[in-house]
């Protein structure tokens, strides 16, 4: 049942919300303090075991049909009485480690990032919960995916009483935003047939493969674009959003027929993270101690 439940948490992607959270508060307040470790570890584990696990629960059924599933893009348990007791462990370990450091968290600023937390939270559940199912309305979908991973830093910058709209935040943000968005999408591109067999709706089933394809491209060229607003040294990030696109750019043709190739390009997405967050993270340190 803990490894089941580690499993679902998707441990490869956990620096992906923890990392906004922490460089975005830090670079904030300057100081390590009970919030940036209380912070740091709750986007680290609970939430991606909220937002993971969720999903591997209400897409159980689509997900058993989806060859891709099974081991870092999604655990699959093929026994249907074992999968049920794992779901509720899942829903239950959720509830257990969400919470509590949540309620704490919601204490500790003021009214606006309260707001923003829950909103944060509500995405992450009404992305795969039935009756929202936000992963299945087309391009809203790309939206929540990408905010589940900028949520974190919104919410940071928001609790350290950083104005969103300054002019040397509101680019990293946005730019992020448009990374999520483009990178959900390319995600969904494998999954055109498998999804319109199991009846499940996404931008890539609307707009197909190939045009999804090209519009992630756009989208990682965008991102890059906005970064270019920064000033010396964080245009530097630029170059970043510009590897995926490269990367993406590689199933430009892709077609319906095919779109399980781009299962290729999305392994190189997650290996891709890597060396970006490294870079992203001299960056960091280049800016706090002033090098550049």
């Amino acid at each position: 049942m803990i490894a089941a439940i580690v499993r679902a948490s998707r441990p490869i992607s956990w620096i992906n919300t923890a990392f906004p959270f922490a460089a975005g508060y830090l670079m904030a307040v300057r100081e390590v303090d009970a919030v940036l470790i209380v912070g740091t570890l709750f986007f680290l584990i609970p939430y991606n075991l909220l937002m993971y696990g969720v999903n591997d629960v209400f897409d159980y059924e689509s997900d058993l049909a989806n060859p891709r599933k099974g081991g870092v893009e999604g655990d699959v348990i093929r026994d249907r009485a074992a999968a049920a007791r794992v779901h509720r462990g899942i829903l239950w370990a959720s509830a257990i480690t969400v919470v509590p450091p949540a309620i704490w968290l919601l204490l500790q600023g003021g009214v606006a990032a309260a707001i923003t937390l829950v909103l944060v939270l509500f995405g992450v559940v009404a992305y795969s919960a039935p009756g929202l199912r936000f992963k299945e309305r087309p391009f809203l979908d790309s939206l929540t995916s990408a905010l589940h991973f900028v949520g974190p830093l919104l919410y940071a910058l928001v609790l350290a009483g950083v104005s969103l709209a300054d002019p040397v935040v509101w680019p990293i943000w946005v730019a992020f935003v448009l990374w999520g968005m483009a990178s959900h999408a390319f995600g969904a591109v494998q999954d055109v047939r498998a999804d319109r067999e199991g009846g499940i709706g996404s931008v890539a089933t609307v707009i197909g493969a190939r045009a999804t394809t090209r519009l992630a491209v756009a989208l990682y060229a965008g991102a890059s674009a906005v970064l270019l607003a920064l000033p010396w040294p964080g245009l530097l990030a630029a170059a970043l959003p510009l590897a995926y696109a490269v990367s993406v750019a590689r199933f430009w043709n892709v077609t319906d027929q095919t779109c399980e190739e781009a299962n290729r390009g999305w392994r190189t997405f997650l290996w891709l993270n890597q060396p970006a967050g490294f870079l992203i993270t001299v960056l960091l340190i280049v800016e706090w101690n002033g090098w550049l």
